[in-house]
């Protein structure tokens, strides 16, 4: 076994690092405690002289000796590296380029030693032994002879430093970096420094990555600060670059104006800022709202990224399992994230994109890995082999909601995604997508992200300005929100009762496109931005005084199967209305669903559903259902998602954030605390449908036909068309009339099948 490189048994290498850390004890007593007197290679003890004072013993004192005689003081740096080496394998962590390492340091140790051998003038060891020893004494000698004492020196510290870079990370650049970090008023020159001087290992400029290619694959690792990150909406139709600025340090945040505050600051906790009005004064009764504190949430945890080695390691793994396949090229870059790393591989010419993507199984057990992606890169010559980390960083929802973009959106609609594969914030506009679509199996992450979703638009939004409408039929999830003064109607948990609520919001659909045509506006935020604006005409302030601004209101349904199942065509029929029409009146539809399969994904729904995500599903036919492409049965689960965003046909890999039943408690009792609820439970009622022709022919029928079919009906506590044909002796067409004016009137549900209609109002008929 080699004794830089630990193996794959944790146990042997805590066993051998144990041995190493006792050796650098050894080593160092022995050398701490030497005395001239005690004896050596070089003294003569008589038998009966006392032992050694050696802390060791005998072979304490005869191993300082010879160490000390040998290199001086540089001696003391030999436990320095038996510490490193033990800490290398406790660890088990392999010496990158050993190699090489072994070489710098045993180059650092003879320069030390020839160094101090040049400077006789320097006190010895315990004033016997030279500073440098005999090897530095011998070293010096030798170069003064061909050099001269000024060449000697200058050869001396060129070798220091070549064996510094080669045992040692230190590199010149990182040094400047770290100082321009610490100095901002030198920032300038720092800058032109950098500008001037050449990239040092590992770390590439994009403007030179093609004309200086490396021999090895670039790492290109990008470092995301919690409170600095650029997030990047990825719902737009493109990505507008932010205005640079100067950045701030890690421990130091920038502040941020007092103006951008919804409220004055609480102490300990660090408010989010909303976005500035640009109409008039905010009215009282909705300046009372505070926006919760990102106290509320917890911090994140950062996890080391893979150090170089490791990832070399994997790349060159990857590069001869390809090979085993016949498939050649060449990884080009190494791109690693929070949770997965992106290898950039170049094909040879000839090799076809489907050999490689054909591989992913082989390469996840050459790889040890669980699952691995592989897709094209657009706008390059090489294919993206996703590899999950070792170590995988649990995202959590705090490092979004703190991050630039988010407190700089001025969308109530704002929803947090999470990371990308550059671990880059992503964050996207509900009213740009304008409804979304889920899709995920049991356990892959997909009620956190809906959870995700809505407590980040508590995050932005007060009660007036964004209201829910949650349907949980699961009755598992979206409890916790209850009496939060966002929820437009309680908490729908059956299905009859959620089918009513989508109906009822397309009469609200239509009824909100009435005012915006009345008032001459698009959308609704014309329609309440001319409702703030103090030079709106006279009859639509007072009409609008009257109505009020209209809130975005989000349905948000957990479980789409179960509502499939009870009332297919009226809710296909009412989803498919609400996302073709409902986007300029505020209304969007968060729809989710465990089971992508086509009898509850109807081509109708998906059709009017542009922007969807996935999460980790069992087969590639469910993938192909919600994204029309595989990959998402590849996923890692546990928030690991692809996201196709709207007017795109490429997806995106994103990795939500993590909340838990705690931080959405506390979010909500913050909002609970300001306000009570104000439900709208009309909206669970049956919608009465305004008078049509059908319905007129329906009035038609006898009045006494008419209340002996609700008589017979309430009796029953069931209704049917072949009950009211068998007692009143009528035809198919009058009995199906008869129970329609009885659904209009509020008496009997939707048809449920080929089941009887449930009876949901009885009249009283004692007095009969």
């Amino acid at each position: 076994m080699n004794i830089l490189t630990p193996g794959e048994n944790k146990r042997l290498n805590e066993l051998i690092g144990f041995l190493w850390a006792v050796a650098a004890v050894l080593v160092g007593l022995s050398l701490v405690s030497y005395s001239p007197l005690d004896p050596s290679l070089n003294t003569a003890t008589p038998p009966l002289e006392p032992p050694a004072q050696n802390w060791i013993g005998i072979v304490g004192a005869y191993l300082a000796d010879l160490l000390l005689q040998a290199l001086g003081y540089v001696a003391f740096l030999l436990p320095v590296l038996l510490v490193a080496l033990t800490w290398q394998w406790f660890r088990s962590r392999a010496v990158a380029s050993p190699v090489a390492k072994v070489s710098g340091v045993l180059l650092l140790l003879f320069s030390l030693t020839c160094l101090l051998g040049l400077m006789p003038s320097f006190p010895g060891v315990h004033g016997l032994i030279p500073a440098g020893g005999l090897l530095g004494v011998l070293l010096a000698l030798g170069l003064t002879q061909v050099a001269n004492v000024p060449g000697a020196f200058i050869l001396t510290l060129s070798c220091l430093i070549v064996g510094a870079y080669l045992a040692t990370p230190f590199s010149f650049l990182t040094s400047t970096a770290w100082l321009r970090e610490q100095s901002g008023s030198a920032a300038p020159l720092w800058e032109r420094l950098r500008n001037l001087s050449l990239p040092w290992p590992g770390w590439r400029l994009p403007w030179r990555r093609e004309a200086t290619p490396a021999p090895g694959p670039a790492i290109l690792r990008t470092r995301v600060q919690p409170t600095t990150t650029r997030a990047v909406d990825i719902s737009a139709p493109m990505e507008l670059p932010a205005p640079a600025g100067p950045k701030p340090s890690k421990a130091r945040p920038q502040p941020v104006p007092e103006d951008e505050w919804d409220e004055p600051e609480i102490p300990g906790e660090k408010p989010i800022p909303v976005e500035p009005r640009l109409t008039k004064a905010v009215p009282v009764a909705r300046a009372r709202y505070r926006l919760p504190s990102a106290a509320l949430l917890r911090p994140p945890e950062h996890v080391a990224l893979p150090n170089e080695t490791e990832l070399q390691q994997r790349a060159e793994t990857l590069t001869q399992k390809l090979e085993e396949f016949d498939v050649r090229g060449q990884v080009t870059q190494i791109n690693p994230g929070p949770v997965v790393t992106t290898f950039e591989f170049r094909p040879q010419a000839g090799v076809k994109l489907s050999r490689i993507t054909n591989l992913a199984e082989d390469l996840c057990l050459g790889l040890r890995a669980e699952a691995v992606l592989i897709e094209r890169i657009p706008g390059k010559s090489t294919v993206g082999i996703e590899v999950p980390n070792s170590h995988r960083e649990t995202i959590a929802l705090r490092e979004i909601i703190e991050s630039q973009e988010f407190a700089a959106s001025a969308s109530k609609l704002t929803v947090a995604l999470g990371k990308d594969l550059a671990g880059r914030v992503r964050i996207a506009d509900l009213a740009l997508m304008p409804h979304l679509l889920i899709a995920g199996s049991t356990g892959s992450g997909k009620s956190v992200a809906i959870n995700s979703m809505i407590i980040s638009m508590l995050y932005k939004a007060h009660p007036d300005e964004v209201k829910f409408i949650l349907i949980d039929p699961k009755r598992l999830e979206l409890g916790l929100y209850e009496n939060v003064p966002h929820l437009f109607t309680p908490i729908v948990t059956d299905p009859k009762l959620a089918a009513n609520a989508l109906r009822n919001a397309t009469r609200e659909m239509e009824r909100r496109l009435k005012v915006l045509a009345e008032a001459g506006t698009r959308n609704i935020e014309q329609y309440n931005r001319l409702l703030a604006d103090e030079d709106a005409p006279a009859g639509l302030a007072a009409e609008g005084d009257e109505r009020g601004p209209l809130p975005y209101i989000v349905i948000v349904i957990d479980e789409l199967a179960d509502l499939m199942l009870i009332d297919t065509p009226n809710v296909e029929e009412s989803v498919t209305r609400l996302a073709q029409m409902a986007r300029a009146v505020g209304i969007h539809l968060i729809l989710a669903t465990q089971r992508p399969s086509v009898d509850v994904i109807t081509g109708l729904i998906k059709a009017n559903f542009p922007a969807r995500i996935s999460f980790r599903v069992a087969t590639k036919v469910d993938s192909r259902t919600i994204l029309d492409a595989n990959g998402a049965e590849a996923l890692l689960g546990r928030g690991d998602m692809l996201y196709l965003p709207a007017g795109s046909a490429r997806l995106h890999r994103v990795h939500g954030p993590l909340v838990t039943e705690s931080e959405i408690v506390h979010v909500c009792d913050f909002w609970r605390a300001q306000a009570k609820p104000h439900y709208h439970e009309e909206f669970l009622r049956f919608p009465k449908e305004p008078e049509r022709e059908a319905a007129e022919d329906a009035v038609e029928v006898d009045d006494e036909l008419y209340e002996e079919a609700v008589r017979i009906v309430c009796e029953l506590g069931k209704a049917s068309t072949s009950t009211l044909q068998r007692r009143l002796r009528i035809g198919y067409g009058r009995a199906a009339r008869l129970i329609d004016m009885m659904q209009q009137e509020g008496l009997v549900g939707p048809p449920d099948g080929s089941k009887p209609r449930e009876v949901i109002r009885k009249r009283d008929f004692s007095r009969a």
